[in-house]
């Protein structure tokens, strides 16, 4: 679904938020599904079954129902199920198709995305429908996405991961500052051997390779666009040896800072 053109998605009637009742339960029907069936539990407990596997549900759990499929569910009625369900199809031949379930870690944008949604066919809203096609195509982005993250950072704890990534943001922030492994590990709450073999698994590059690419990407940018000359940036990005700098910037760039600018 990734390549496919928003105007594909046909936005089918069968939608809702809901609050299941402390007697629901999804009975497996004769005939299998028609069309995909997005369906994301925003709170409680319960079990999904698709195609004879069950699945313990909580909050952001997801599923994509495929065409054909044969799906069941029950909860537990002291915490009852809380899930928006979409029904659509797609016009278009499809390869790019998010994984029938997942779990999803960071659950804001996607929920917001599925709110809008929902919201955009309580009311006669205008455009709703081709607003309606964006976001679909939007909240299969975000599923093809979560699909794709490295696995060695699924086993890294969420908690752990935000803190690698606010440090990480906090060097692209202070591209110029001094960044010692020790400074940023103490920022992290970590000791500087775990925190740099943590730092590389989750963003891929070693501290010190993050750092001077963060310097050379702003680099380029002053070059560009501030009207800053050489020896400004490189002394505004804590260079004290300009040739170093040059070295450094072509050794990343392919070209030397003054052919930049």
């Amino acid at each position: 679904m990734l390549h496919a053109s928003p105007s594909s998605f046909v936005i089918l009637p069968a939608l809702a938020k809901i609050v299941c009742e402390p007697g629901w339960k999804w009975q497996k029907r004769e005939k299998p599904l028609q069309n995909y069936d997005l369906f994301y539990v925003w709170s409680g407990e319960g079990t999904v079954v698709r195609r004879g596997v069950p699945y313990q549900v909580g909050k952001g759990s997801c599923f994509l129902f495929r065409p054909g499929d044969h799906t069941s569910a029950t909860h537990n009625p002291q915490k009852p199920l809380v899930l928006t369900y979409i029904h659509f199809d797609v016009t278009e031949n499809v390869a790019d198709i998010p994984e029938p379930y997942r779990e999803l870690s960071e659950t804001v944008e996607f929920e917001h995305l599925l709110a809008r949604y929902v919201r955009l066919f309580l009311v006669k809203t205008f455009a709703a429908e081709e607003e309606g096609q964006l976001i679909l195509k939007q909240l299969m982005i975000h599923l093809l996405r979560e699909d794709q993250v490295m696995p060695v950072e699924r086993h890294v704890s969420n908690q752990l991961a935000e803190v690698i990534h606010e440090v990480a943001n906090y060097v692209s922030q202070h591209p110029g500052a001094v960044h010692r492994v020790e400074d940023l590990a103490a920022r992290a709450g970590l000791s500087p051997r775990y925190f740099s073999i943590k730092f590389k698994e989750i963003t891929g590059s070693s501290v010190q390779s993050y750092v001077i690419r963060t310097r050379i990407e702003r680099a380029q940018h002053l070059l560009l666009y501030a009207g800053m000359n050489v020896t400004e940036v490189a002394d505004a990005l804590g260079y004290r040896d300009i040739f170093f700098f040059s070295r450094q910037f072509k050794q990343h760039t392919g070209k030397s800072p003054s052919e930049i600018r």
